[in-house]
């Protein structure tokens, strides 16, 4: 499964130069020429990373941020051309995660990019995505580097459930009482079990599901 970014910048020219830098990088690019498309594509597609200029016609790049807060916490990169102080605290307090000022370099935004991607997790509605690891809540399926895992019922929801914990220890009692409910009399070692068959099915992704030792196990995407 290909990462979506969402350009949105009114000028031909640049949509065309960044885009070229992100898909020598194997992004998939969803280009915008104005704020109002911004919104749609960003409605219609599973977009991993927004990129807005500030200044579009129709709606602008803080308007469109606003509405993408609504429903989402992917990371977003502003595209400026001023730099004054006033204006990163504003977009900082709306939710933006980068900023870029105009003129810039088109490596130096991919890098900026991939640094906002390597943070690991973002939720878009009803998705959870890592680095390589899908979990879509509304189809009940689990995706590992694009490919689609099927799992047992307990499996999707101890795997949910870690990641919807993230970077936090949870015990085997508490996965125990969560997945299997409190009326549960099995022990512990049903966890391990479970866990194990768990990681084989997760491939190079198994990484992210951490022993605790002595306790239980966290959810850490690094």
């Amino acid at each position: 499964m290909s990462i979506k970014i969402l350009f949105a910048d009114d000028e031909k020219n640049m949509r065309r130069l960044v885009s070229d830098y992100l898909k020598k990088e194997d992004f998939e690019v969803v280009e915008a020429e104005n704020g109002r498309e911004a919104l749609e594509k960003f409605e219609e597609d599973n977009i991993s990373l927004a990129i807005l200029d500030v200044m579009m016609p129709e709606l602008d790049g803080w308007t469109v941020l606003r509405k993408i807060r609504d429903t989402s916490n992917i990371p977003v990169l502003m595209l400026t051309a001023r730099s004054e102080e006033y204006d990163e605290l504003f977009g900082f307090e709306l939710g933006v995660d980068d900023y870029v000022t105009k003129p810039f370099s088109p490596k130096i935004l991919v890098a900026r990019v991939k640094k906002l991607l390597d943070r690991g997790i973002y939720i878009k509605k009803d998705k959870l995505e890592f680095k390589g690891l899908l979990i879509d809540k509304s189809a009940h399926k689990i995706y590992v580097n694009g490919h689609h895992k099927k799992m047992t019922p307990k499996e999707y929801d101890m795997l949910l459930y870690l990641a919807e914990n993230k970077s936090k220890a949870v015990s085997r009692n508490k996965l125990l009482n969560e997945v299997w409910g409190y009326d549960y009399f099995g022990d512990t070692r049903t966890v391990d079990t479970h866990i194990k068959r768990l990681r084989m099915k997760l491939e190079d992704k198994k990484i992210y599901i951490q022993t605790v030792r002595g306790l239980g196990y966290r959810f850490e995407v690094k």
